[in-house]
């Protein structure tokens, strides 16, 4: 029964992953509307006629989704009858499921009824959250045979600010990244790191506004990961979790930073946007990792 649970739940990470990347796919090719605004049908169709490559691609990210509904239902249930003695498995239950139920809501609303771009940002923010969410459920789940072993933590306070101020914030720069996408803004300052518009380095316009805002934040995102991974090395090297985690989140960051860069130096290639978004998600699970194993600290 165990075996069967650890499965499920590898699956179901998974699976909320493909719904973070599709839902990338869907706003970076523009197919939003490849179902029209009718749902859940598409364009008034169980299997719509003519399939265009929008409609390809709206009606796969919502078949994703469908599915990993009921995954995510089937985890969360499991886990609560089997795990529910462990104190952050319940909450991670609620949160997975309230989560993908509300980022599903919000985009059924957008097709039928349209959305702000500043709604729409906030779509790929919520699936991060229940990804990340049952991403934790899936690493408790692999605890229980101490295999993943998580349970003796010991953290200082600037540690646990470090910890909670990074997420906190690193969350906040994901909506400005969605932000951009959904203003069209990616490539309103062309150039990397500044935006050269033959008036100097300062935007002009909105776009390029929250184009120099995002990548501002998203500096500033690295600076703060770099000193959080400092102080680790100084003072956590002999607790693996909290060091690796920070080196992992290190690592991420600037590949996050140089796949930011390259997407605009190409001009929005697809595979480099994707890959964007991807580690992005990547980042936000360590970070929510640590932030479990913050919750769990006894004081040095």
């Amino acid at each position: 029964m165990r075996l069967g649970l650890k499965f499920l739940s590898v699956v179901t990470s998974m699976a909320m992953l493909l719904i973070l990347l599709g839902g990338a796919l869907v706003t970076k090719t523009g197919s939003a509307d490849g179902c029209g605004d009718s749902w859940p049908l598409c364009n008034g169709q169980l299997i719509p006629d003519p399939l265009t490559f929008e409609t390809v691609v709206e009606l796969s990210h919502r078949l994703v989704s469908g599915v990993s509904g009921f995954l995510v239902l089937a985890l969360c249930v499991w886990a609560w009858i089997s795990l529910g003695h462990i104190k952050e498995v319940r909450p991670l239950a609620f949160i997975s499921f309230f989560f993908l139920v509300l980022q599903a809501l919000i985009g059924a609303a957008a097709v039928m009824w349209g959305q702000s771009d500043a709604v729409l940002a906030l779509h790929f923010g919520i699936s991060l959250i229940s990804f990340a969410s049952v991403l934790l459920l899936t690493l408790i789940i692999f605890e229980v045979d101490q295999k993943l072993d998580a349970t003796n933590i010991q953290l200082g306070s600037k540690m646990k600010k470090h910890i909670y101020g990074v997420i906190l914030y690193t969350y906040a720069v994901v909506y400005t990244g969605a932000l951009v996408r959904h203003k069209e803004a990616s490539l309103a300052c062309p150039d990397v790191p500044f935006c050269s518009n033959g008036n100097g380095w300062l935007p002009v316009d909105l776009n390029q506004w929250i184009q120099m805002g995002h990548r501002f934040a998203a500096v500033l995102t690295f600076v703060w990961i770099l000193a959080a991974f400092i102080h680790a090395v100084k003072y956590y090297r002999h607790q693996k979790n909290i060091f690796y985690g920070w080196l992992t989140a290190l690592i991420l960051v600037i590949f996050q930073a140089v796949s930011g860069m390259l997407v605009v130096v190409t001009r929005l290639q697809l595979e480099l946007a994707l890959a964007h978004s991807l580690i992005i998600s990547f980042l936000f699970g360590v970070l929510s990792y640590l932030t479990l194993l913050a919750t769990r600290h006894t004081h040095n």
